[in-house]
């Protein structure tokens, strides 16, 4: 049971609280994916968050040089997203509790 889920939720290996992502936006720009569908998105997101829903996140092609944030509503998706991304050789960096933890301003 324990190796299914290792299948299903595969670990990313980096992780930040929403509080932590808070202090490095104040800091600096980096490249936030938001993995929630559309829909969610819209509903209400970071403002520097790019949409890049989980099913599409083989097809990402940003630069390998610098970190990648997953964001998504609870960090699940988010986590799945992270995997993909480190097994296509990105540091991805998954946010945990995601928006329903995020403190921060929202448009």
């Amino acid at each position: 049971m324990l190796e299914l889920f290792k299948k299903l939720f595969p670990s990313s290996g980096k992780s930040i609280t929403t509080a932590e992502l808070e202090d490095i936006l104040a800091e600096k720009k980096i490249t936030l994916l938001d993995v929630r569908e559309p829909n969610e998105y819209r509903g209400g997101h970071i403002r520097s968050a790019r949409n890049f829903p989980l099913q599409d996140i083989h097809t990402y092609q940003g630069k390998k040089t610098e970190p990648v944030y997953v964001i998504c509503q609870s960090g699940m998706r988010s986590k799945r997203a992270a995997s993909v991304l480190s097994q296509k050789g990105y540091e991805a960096i998954n946010v945990k509790g995601g928006m329903m933890s995020y403190k921060g301003k929202t448009i």
